[in-house]
């Protein structure tokens, strides 16, 4: 790879004004497009420290060969030529939101003397008009079936439409009625071209304008006294109603958007779409793309839109997103589009209702991308291998424990170990402990002290003669040894770890190392410098995955302890409230909030409460609550 400093450009040579820029491998070959506002600024980021950039964008940097800019005269025409560039040269390292399952389109081939509607999935071909994508293939089939009655266009294939011609005989459907049989000649190509421009038409959002057509066409075959053509358009107007009630109506001033949903676990991005014409969605579609640096939502937004809006899928006049865009996005979509494009997002009403249900789900997706990632055997083992590479071990740690602190402003400090082996969760062997040895808040003796109190029972239960239970046949409950303990913090968290592994004569037989949530680096104990994992690795995500549940694990336990502290003192002066009846209480209602909403009438529904003593309880808990801030998480959360 090359050295990024030897194809620097001269201090000063860079301008200050808005442009793009292409980094070019050895061969020539553009690996990465971008715009700025500033070219100069942008370019020295990549420049000034490169071992301080992102993974992905520190193999960029040292594969490309050189880069070169181009300068605009605004920022929107800076947007326009990356978008012409990307599109020309598909740059490997730009990010590329891939679907995140194949979706049915459904196609009209224009572009031949007798157009045929069909549907299909796949790459779009020149020629034909696409609607959608849809959710299932049978649905839109549905539809298809029952605006054949109505609208009577080919459907069947080439070879079929020729066999047809030659014979002179049309199909089932030319019999039934769901063709106007161009191939024997019942219709002109005009004609059927009518027919297909008509469907369309429908399918892309002008209902009303047919509907009333139809309508007008009915009472006037039945003012001429020809009731069996009146009889057929009333048919084909029940048919157009049937489909209108398959779409539900979502925005009731029938507005022609795109409604875009993103979720971010700071791994992958997930994308949600919903076509929505007429005020009726039409469409929907998914997509996920592995995060490539820290940029802001705000910036992946504008990357995806312009993959999105290709030369074959409409630009709507209208895009309601869960992310704000930059002005310039909404300026060239507006003259691609020959018409005005708004960007905006919508913060009440029915509108954001249908925002919220598209970011629900890009969630779902992103934790379906989430579960395939951490049950599949192949990715496990990829994992565990990268986690050994990285902390320099000499064969993948087939049991790991996490460990983490909860407290809130060092009250109720508590820590949690988890346990993962073979890379999925062992739930029954997680433990859970209340920190004895101090008072306050201090995560790191916290951590000194959950990991003696485990290590302690590991080597005394190694040198008991008891080390399987005789009954069951299990091994005693700290008898296994961890091959990596994981510590949720930085350096300091990490060389208390050390101390303790020292402390046991377990150094050599134990690896450590801290997971730092800021920046997700790996500390290892006595190290100046962290092991910066790759963004998108497996080896990452497991860790990840460890740090996450450890923090769920004892949160979960320290808001129990916290509420249950709560009730006891605040209902310690109330008369005849013994400790089984606070624990009846608690036990009933679940936490303090719910016994502050309660009624006196439903306390008293309490076993062993009557009216007096409920009103006592009420009147106790009336005045308390309010917010309690975790300092270690930042977590805001009512009592």
């Amino acid at each position: 790879m090359a050295d990024p400093s030897t194809y620097r450009p001269r201090p000063g040579s860079i301008p200050t004004d808005p442009g793009v820029y292409r980094f070019f491998d050895a061969f020539g070959n553009v690996i990465y497009v971008g715009k700025a506002k500033n070219l100069r600024q942008r370019l020295n980021s990549y420049f000034a420290d490169p071992s301080a950039l992102h993974f992905r964008t520190q193999t960029m940097v040292r594969t490309a060969n050189k880069v070169e800019w181009t300068v605009v005269a605004s920022e929107l025409e800076a947007l326009q030529l990356e978008y012409t560039w990307i599109q020309q040269f598909d740059p490997r390292f730009n990010v590329k939101y891939r679907d995140d399952k194949s979706y049915p389109w459904l196609a009209v081939t224009m572009g031949e003397e007798y157009p045929r509607v069909f549907v299909g999935r796949g790459a779009k071909k020149r020629g034909i008009r696409y609607f959608g994508p849809f959710g299932q293939a049978w649905a839109i089939r549905d539809t298809v079936d029952l605006l054949l009655r109505v609208f009577p266009m080919r459907s069947c294939t080439q070879g079929v439409f020729n066999r047809a011609r030659s014979s002179g005989r049309a199909c089932l459907l030319g019999d039934i009625g769901k063709c106007s049989a161009p191939c024997v000649g019942r219709v002109s190509a005009e004609e059927h071209r009518g027919i297909a421009e008509d469907f369309c038409a429908f399918m892309a959002g002008n209902t009303g304008g047919i509907i009333g057509r139809i309508e007008r066409e009915m009472y006037q075959a039945s003012s001429d006294l020809n009731f069996e053509r009146a009889a057929v358009l009333r048919d084909s107007l029940g048919a157009l109603k049937r489909v209108q009630e398959k779409n539900s109506v979502v925005l009731k001033d029938g507005l022609r958007a795109d409604i875009i949903g993103l979720a971010d676990d700071g791994q992958q991005v997930a994308v949600q779409a919903f076509h929505v014409i007429d005020g009726r969605i039409l469409g929907e579609r998914g997509w996920i793309a592995d995060r490539a640096d820290d940029r802001p939502l705000t910036e992946l937004l504008d990357a995806f839109l312009e993959q999105l809006y290709t030369d074959d899928l409409e630009i709507p006049p209208h895009i309601l997103s869960s992310v704000e865009a930059e002005d310039a996005v909404a300026a060239h979509l507006t003259v691609r589009r020959g018409g005005n494009v708004t960007i905006k997002v919508p913060l009440r009403g029915e509108k954001r209702a249908l925002l919220d249900t598209a970011v629900k789900n890009a969630e779902l997706a992103l934790s379906q991308a989430k579960l395939r990632r951490s049950t599949d055997l192949t990715t496990r083992n990829l994992a565990l291998d990268e986690v050994a590479r990285a902390l320099d071990l000499t064969e993948p740690p087939l049991r790991i424990e996490c460990y983490d602190i909860s407290h809130t402003m060092g009250t109720e400090v508590v820590g949690s170990m988890v346990v993962f082996e073979d890379g999925l969760a062992r739930k029954s062997e997680y433990r859970r402990f209340i920190i004895k040895g101090f008072e306050g808040s201090n995560d790191v003796a916290a951590i000194r002290e959950v990991l003696s109190r485990r290590l302690r029972r590991l080597v005394d239960e190694r040198t008991s003669d008891v080390l399987v239970d005789a009954t069951t046949g299990e091994a005693a409950k700290f008898a296994y040894a961890p091959a990596l303990i994981v510590v949720d913090g930085g350096q300091p968290q990490a060389n208390a770890a050390a101390e303790v592994l020292r402390e046991f004569n377990l150094e050599g037989e134990i690896a450590l190392c801290g997971l730092a949530k800021r920046l997700e680096e790996v500390w290892l104990p006595g190290e100046d410098y962290p092991v910066i994992l790759p963004r998108a690795s497996e080896g990452l995500y497991l860790l990840q995955r460890l740090r996450d549940e450890a923090h769920r694990f004892a949160i979960t336990h320290h808001r129990s302890r916290r509420a249950k502290h709560v009730v006891e003192s605040v209902l310690d002066g109330v008369p005849g409230l013994g400790e089984l009846r606070r624990k009846a209480l608690l036990k009933y209602f679940g936490s303090m909030r719910k016994l502050r909403l309660a009624t006196v009438e439903e306390i008293a529904e309490v076993p062993g409460f009557g009216p007096t003593l409920a009103l006592a309880v009420k009147e106790a808990v009336a005045d308390t609550g309010g917010e309690a801030i975790n300092l270690a998480t930042g977590e805001v959360s009512e009592i």
